[in-house]
């Protein structure tokens, strides 16, 4: 299994996919966050998830918030260009 994979791309399309399937927005899981503790704006979470560039305690974190038990994960490959195939 040679292929290239987005990690980043991937943790957040996994995020992005299980707020999407609760129906959580960024607004709601910020104050699921805060319930928990933890103190994240809806701006800084917008703009992690958008990057994809975050934590594996801040992916459980919210995992955790949304109320998710378990996940089905699909990496996305990288094309030879460097860019993510969809």
């Amino acid at each position: 299994m040679n292929e290239s994979i987005d990690w980043e791309v991937s943790a957040k399309n996994l995020l992005k996919a299980e707020l999407r399937r609760k129906g959580v927005t960024y607004a709601e899981l910020s104050i699921r966050l805060a319930d928990l503790g933890l103190n994240e704006s809806e701006a800084n979470i917008r703009n992690k998830v958008a990057r994809g560039k975050f934590k594996v305690a801040f992916l459980l974190q919210c995992l955790r918030a949304i109320g998710t038990s378990g996940v089905q994960i699909e990496f996305c490959p990288v094309k030879a260009n460097g860019n993510s195939l969809p």
